[in-house]
């Protein structure tokens, strides 16, 4: 029953959380709800239940150590939803969504295989496995940096997700976070690293948005979540040793607010500065 619950609690929390996030992007638009989407959210129980299910402490931190090479797949995905749909046949929005659904999922499915290949020696090697955490979390933030140069404009939508969208984004990342927690006991940490940051919650924000608000929202999205998703990975990074050496809750509280202040805070000021209006200049009167 105990090994049920270390399970089924973290997958809930993450599902409650995935379905928060979508609404927040609906209100704030694509520029502060992208940033706001992709805080350390459903990766603070997928840590919490990997550790738990991991009574090495090694394991555990090279399925953190692994993470950032997944959210870099990650980024992968998300631009693919601003690269494919100006690509796509001029069919009806719901023929056009499918395709770009499997265009994307083909793109992470492929950039996942590649990763897990180069990821399997770092099991046996934690000093390497934290030289490829650190090269991909800097890596991540170059390209959402690269993502958010020409980022497309990012309205707010007009009309509501609906309740069975929400619904259904919920139960997707619930189901990603309790087969990372799985997997982390019976797949290795590698791969349990991966699972822990499958695309769902972009995947479901991605659909849900595209079909209620239509593609300009979710296009716009793009590029903060391509940055934001740097913070995700340097929470990774900071549980790796946070997590073991203070505790659930100490470790948690500090890994989250490393990654805010390291990455989070410093983007959404470099992005509110970006988008702010360039003052019109006076003529000068000619002698």
């Amino acid at each position: 029953m105990g090994s049920i619950l270390a399970v089924a609690l973290p997958a809930a929390f993450a599902g409650a959380i995935a379905i928060a996030i979508t609404v927040l992007i609906e209100r704030k638009g694509g520029l502060v709800g992208g940033l706001l989407g992709t805080l350390p959210t459903t990766i603070v129980p997928a840590a919490i239940g990997i550790l738990s299910q991991t009574p090495d402490v090694e394991a555990f931190r090279v399925a953190m150590y692994a993470t950032p090479v997944g959210m870099l797949v990650n980024s992968l995905f998300l631009w693919t939803w601003r690269a494919l749909p100006p690509r796509l046949p001029q069919i009806s929005n719901l023929g056009r969504l499918g395709l770009m659904v499997l265009g994307s999922l083909t793109v992470w499915a492929a950039g996942a295989a590649f990763a897990l290949r180069v990821l399997t020696p770092i099991r046996s090697d934690p000093r390497l496995a934290l030289g490829i955490g650190v090269t991909g979390t800097s890596a991540l933030v170059v390209v959402g940096v690269f993502a958010c140069l020409r980022n497309p404009p990012a309205p707010r939508g007009h009309r509501r997700v609906s309740p069975t969208m929400l619904v259904a984004r919920g139960l997707v990342a619930a189901a990603a976070i309790g087969s990372a927690i799985v997997l982390a006991k019976v797949g290795g940490p590698v791969a349990a690293g991966l699972a822990a940051v499958f695309p769902a919650l972009f995947l479901t924000s991605m659909v849900s948005l595209w079909f209620s608000q239509g593609e300009a929202v979710q296009g716009g999205a793009v590029g903060p979540m391509m940055l934001g998703s740097g913070s995700v990975a340097a929470f990774a990074m900071a549980a790796a040793w946070a997590l073991p050496a203070l505790g659930l809750v100490a470790g948690t509280v500090v890994s989250w607010a490393a990654a805010v202040c390291l990455i989070t805070a410093p983007a959404a000021w470099w992005l509110q500065r970006r988008v702010r209006p360039v003052p019109a200049r006076t003529p000068r009167p000619r002698r």
